[in-house]
């Protein structure tokens, strides 16, 4: 079955369930020890940025990923 927009899901406030806060935390801080990694690596450039920006968007997407479907 292909994916439908769930419109209702996408756009609606989902109250933290019990166990969800701790791995939204989990997730945060593991892609913060992989920030510090890449801004001791990487020179400082646009790619660096970019880098450290999808890092945050990652976080986002995860969280939301558990967010939605648990």
């Amino acid at each position: 079955m292909p994916f439908e927009y769930d419109v209702d899901n996408i756009f609606t406030y989902h109250d933290p369930k019990e166990g969800q806060p701790e791995k939204y935390n989990e997730l945060r801080y593991e892609a913060g020890l992989l920030a510090v990694r890449v801004l001791d690596l990487c020179p400082n450039s646009p790619e660096r940025t970019l880098a450290l920006r999808k890092l945050e968007e990652f976080v986002m997407w995860a969280n939301t990923s558990i967010a939605r479907n648990e």
